[in-house]
């Protein structure tokens, strides 16, 4: 508004100094940049609405399919989204070309996760025999009011026309949300929300701008700047005298002296952030790092408290079997040729072992319950890769990727048993061996009619010598031809780990459906089960259960596995849970409970009833539910215990230590227990060996309150608080919590809620008033890394919503130590340095202007005329000036080596109101001396005078520069003397600079301007060359 209303002033004759495009061109150059960049990304966006509301998807009909344009599908037609389609609109699956009545959507564009989606068809339209039939169905959906939430829905079909409606339930397992992608078979489905009713669309939300504390900074230096511009138009009209239009004159000098707030500071800034970005992004020491918000990089530069998530940030979420316990007897990586032992012997009803006893054989059966529970009670599917794009592939979970023990890779070479083949196993490894196929429709393996070449020359060559060894076994997945390319998927890596651990002891997940599960024993046997009904995990409950019948036996039984605060008290009474839990967590794994209930056709039947019946429900259906569960969710047999450990992150504990040694304060907001949190804050030396944990867990008000103020009184300890205990601080007494625990070095929070998450973030922020950068890699912690100063996201294997929502995203941990500590600090002190130079620019040429008409009795006229005034700012000192987004204060080996140094950024004296005054005074003192010596040695005319102060205003500028360069770069050598020529060039056009030709040549022009530059500049750099020798900054001492 400023420089507009300077421009349009102008237009007034009164006011006019010169040339109209001495003011308008900066302005217009300025908003050019601006508008024509908003322009490009609002054609480009205008570029992608077209493309998605002109893609074309077919409308079912009673012509047949008819081809609609995405922007013209409405509620209640019949559209049909073929395999790799993007879905149009939220939609309710209707039908499938998969017979198992099952789809699989990829969802990592709505929720930011990379596995895959297993979405169910209605059952009342999938067992119709054509697509032309839906049409001739008299059903109406009820669906419930328009929401955000993607992980839920209620909703029912209701089809007439007999004598008693069918009524069918809805969940979110029939829905086709917007933006997800079909990922197996063709489907048909009925638009339900459609536009600003969709819940992508409801989702998407305008995140607030982040401002960097620098720019916050410059604000209130330009405040000060504005303050200066008026009080010297003030004096300038005092001094002239009140006296005819001495407002016109006011007016007139304020024009005069703008410069004092250089219109070029926002886009030379703005510019340079731009650079800092692109030296981010194509650092090869942290490659496929993304900057998404160019605004803020040199808030890197001010990081005092690091938030960071624990699973998948600190850790790789890469879940490896570590441990099973079965309560009398616990099985860990030495002992799992034992537990393979058991479990093979357990299948094998043929087997009798001389002289075992009631306890060997209680223990075989405890492992056989505790292998086959954890082998069925997961939402894993197998599918294959076949006919899958290569750029669409899903993520893969295969074998060599998450056995960690190398000896089962080798499981009974060397054991002769001796067994003979079964009939069932030599049926089933023909069937995988002979080249066989795995078909998404049926979700079977189909036999091919082909052999296959490779195991004609490789099978025959090795059949004799594997023959003996591995007589009565079925190979492993990974060597059978024709299964080579099956992987599995499921919402967790900790199902997939576990699937992968019990394959690997000899029980295999065979094939699954939405109705049926097959599971391979040790012998090759195959074991059918009939999936009845399967209960997600949610974050709410916190448990998975399913209820399967064993199709030989009819034996139904109810599993149920989730965490140990939950099936305590769902399980029977035991003596062991609670303290292996401990122990487990302890040794930093995480814990699985897992339990079974043996239900009879009765029992279960009578469940049912029930839980159908609150399915179908509209109101309170999630309560209904729950009520119904609850009538088989208590008196479960205790199992097993399971713990899967979570890998380090490569080098996370020297970045950990890095970054505290730079004077950061380290804060891990995990969801997991006190127990695991702590020993993974330990591994990780989040907390040192010298710093002693002092635990804060359950109690009231006035407990919490007195154990926060014996933590005040400890030295050098960490904070470890839960999310109980947490959330009464938050509600209650977060000043004094705060207060205590920034004190702290390293603080971990356990059991937090996305909610915790980001409002601590934000208390941090608010109360102590420093930068805060948070960390996650899921979309749980999305809004934590909105809500601070600076966001990172890391790209892992919870998708990508983390990285999309970030400002920064990396791929690992550990480059957040380089992202912070080298370009963090170089971003912040070359944006400090060149706001002073393009704020000195501006105020030295001011200050000459003021002499100027002081000299001449206060005349409001400008000593230079336009193209001087606007090549000064642009061609002349441009280009050095922005070189310094090039320099370097110290270098890369010592900003990584001595993280030390980090501590002088976070007191922010880079760009401080020392540091600007310091500035004003050497722009006065420039100013002065420039304008005073050349009226000092005046010419015959005053366009002497012009050329004289120009040309040693100009070098003065490129001397300053080259006097604050800590390190010469080939770009700034050239900048310097591109400037040079160009200027000496521009000087011989009399039409540009209307300098004298004869004077400017002469050796009186040169001798004066060496002069005034030396006079001007020399006493300013000697000054700082002895006070770097008396006081040298912290840096230079290792250098």
């Amino acid at each position: 508004m400023y420089f507009l209303l300077v421009a349009l002033s102008q237009f007034v004759p009164v006011l006019r100094l010169g040339f109209l495009f001495t003011y308008v061109a900066p302005l217009v150059f300025v908003l050019a940049i601006t508008i024509g960049k908003e322009a490009i990304d609002d054609f480009k966006r205008y570029l992608r609405d077209k493309e998605a509301n002109g893609q074309k998807y077919m409308r079912l009909t009673t012509d047949g399919l008819v081809p609609i344009p995405s922007s013209d599908i409405k509620v209640g037609q019949l559209i049909q989204i073929e395999t790799n389609q993007r879905v149009p609109c939220d939609m309710i699956l209707l039908r499938t070309t998969e017979k198992s009545g099952a789809s699989f959507i990829r969802t990592d564009q709505l929720d930011g996760e990379t596995d895959w989606k297993l979405r169910r068809s209605v059952t009342l339209t999938q067992k119709m025999q054509a697509d032309q039939e839906l049409l001739a169905v008299k059903a109406s959906i009820y669906a419930e009011k328009p929401k955000k939430d993607i992980y839920s829905f209620i909703g029912t079909l209701t089809q007439k026309g007999g004598a008693k409606p069918e009524v069918e339930p809805l969940s979110v397992e029939n829905t086709l949300w917007a933006n997800t992608v079909v990922a197996s078979g063709t489907v048909i489905g009925v638009p339900i929300y459609t536009g600003r009713e969709m819940r992508a669309v409801m989702n998407t939300s305008q995140p607030s701008t982040k401002v960097g504390l620098i720019d916050v900074e410059l604000n209130n230096l330009s405040k000060i700047l504005f303050v200066l511009l008026l009080v010297l138009s003030i004096v300038m009209t005092l001094l002239r005298g009140l006296r005819g239009l001495w407002y016109v004159y006011f007016f007139r000098f304020l024009l005069l002296l703008s410069a004092i707030i250089p219109i070029s500071l926002r886009v030379s800034l703005d510019m340079g952030k731009t650079v800092y970005s692109v030296q981010m992004m194509r650092d090869k020491e942290i490659p496929n790092t993304v900057v998404r918000s160019s605004t803020i990089p040199e808030e890197l530069g001010r990081i005092e408290y690091l938030l960071s998530d624990k699973t998948g940030t600190l850790t790789q979420n890469d879940m490896v079997f570590k441990k099973l316990h079965l309560g009398t007897v616990a099985f860990t990586q030495d002992t799992l040729d034992e537990l393979e032992t058991h479990l093979e012997q357990s299948f094998d009803p043929n087997h009798v072992s001389a002289g075992e006893g009631k306890v060997r054989r209680t223990i075989t059966t405890r492992v056989k319950v505790a292998i086959t529970a954890i082998a069925l009670c997961h939402n894993v599917t197998p599918v294959t890769e076949e006919g899958q794009p290569e750029p669409e592939a899903p993520k893969k979970h295969h074998l060599a990727d998450h056995l960690h023990w190398p000896h089962l890779k080798d499981k009974g070479k060397g054991k002769g048993k001796g067994k003979g083949k079964g009939k069932a196993e030599s049926e089933h490894q023909k069937l995988l061996e002979d080249d066989g196929e795995y078909d998404q429709e049926s979700n079977e393996y189909k036999k091919s009619k082909r052999i296959s070449k490779r195991r004609d020359d490789d099978e025959d060559d090795d059949a004799s010598d594997d023959e003996d060894e591995d007589a009565g076994k079925a190979p492993p997945r990974e060597n059978r031809p024709g299964a080579q390319n099956v992987t599995y998927q499921a919402s967790s890596p900790d199902e997939v780990a576990l699937v992968k651990f019990t394959e690997s002891v000899g029980l295999a997940l065979a094939d699954r459906t939405m109705t049926s599960m097959t599971l391979r024993d040790p012998h090759g046997a195959l074991a059918e089960y009939d999936v009845l009904a399967v209960f997600p995990f949610t974050s709410e409950t916190k448990r998975m259960g399913i209820i399967v019948r064993d199709k030989a036996s009819g034996e139904i039984t109810f599993y149920m596995k989730g965490a140990d605060v939950v099936m305590a008290k769902i399980v029977a009474d035991n003596d062991w849970l609670e303290e292996e839990c401990g122990n487990m967590a302890r040794e930093g794994l995480r814990t699985l409970v897992f339990g079974r209930r043996l239900m009879s056709q009765e029992e279960y039947q009578r469940f049912q009833d029930t839980y159908n019946e609150a399915k179908a429900t509209i109101h309170n259906r999630a309560g209904n539910v729950a009520q119904a569960l609850a009538t088989i969710e208590h008196g479960l047999e205790l199992v097993a215990l399971s713990g899967v450990e979570d890998k380090l992150q490569p080098h996370v504990r020297a970045t950990l230590e890095m970054l505290r040694n730079a004077g950061i304060k380290v804060w891990m907001l995990t969801g997991d227990k006190i127990e695991t949190a702590t020993c993974i804050a330990i591994s990780t030396r989040l907390v040192s060996r010298t710093q002693s944990l002092f635990t804060v867990s359950g109690g009231n008000q006035g407990q919490i309150v007195e154990r926060l103020k014996q933590f005040e009184q400890m030295r050098d300890a960490c904070l470890v608080i839960d999310g109980s205990s947490l959330q009464l601080c938050l509600d209650n007494f977060k000043d004094i919590f705060i207060r205590v625990a920034c004190k702290a070095p390293s603080v971990v929070c356990c059991r937090c809620s996305p909610t915790q998450k980001a409002e601590i973030v934000k208390l941090i922020g608010v109360t102590t008033k420093k930068r805060t950068c948070a960390v996650g890699d899921g979309g749980n912690d999305v809004s934590m890394i909105q809500a601070a100063h600076v966001g990172v996201g890391l790209e892992g294997k919870e998708g990508k919503q983390a990285s999309l929502a970030a400002d920064f995203s990396i791929t690992q941990f550990s480059f957040l130590a380089r992202l912070i500590l080298w370009h963090g600090r170089n971003s912040y002190k070359r944006s400090a340095r060149l706001s002073q130079f393009v704020i000195h620019r501006g105020l030295i040429i001011s200050f000459i202007q003021a002499v100027f008409s002081a000299i001449f009795f206060f005349a409001a006229i400008s000593i230079y005329n336009g193209f001087l005034l606007v090549g000064y700012a642009t061609i002349y000192t441009m280009a050095p000036v922005f070189s310094l987004v090039l320099d370097e204060d110290v270098s890369e080996h010592i900003a990584m080596r001595y993280p030390e140094l980090y501590h002088e950024l976070q007191k922010g004296r880079a760009l401080s109101y020392k540091t600007f005054f310091v500035w004003v005074l050497k722009s006065v003192y420039q100013g002065g001396a420039i304008m005073l010596l050349a009226i000092a040695l005046f010419e015959s005319s005053l366009n002497n005078v012009v050329a004289i102060t120009f040309t040693s205003l100009v070098l003065c500028e490129l001397l300053n520069v080259a006097f604050e360069i800590n390190t010469w770069h080939r770009y700034m050598v050239a900048a310097e003397i591109c400037t040079v020529v160009i200027y000496v060039a521009s000087m011989m056009v009399p039409g540009i600079t209307s300098f004298e030709i004869s004077f400017i040549l002469s050796l009186d022009f040169i001798w004066k301007v060496l002069v005034i530059t030396a006079v001007s500049c020399l006493p300013l750099y000697l000054g700082g060359y002895i006070k770097r020798k008396l006081d040298p900054p912290s840096y230079t001492k290792l250098q």
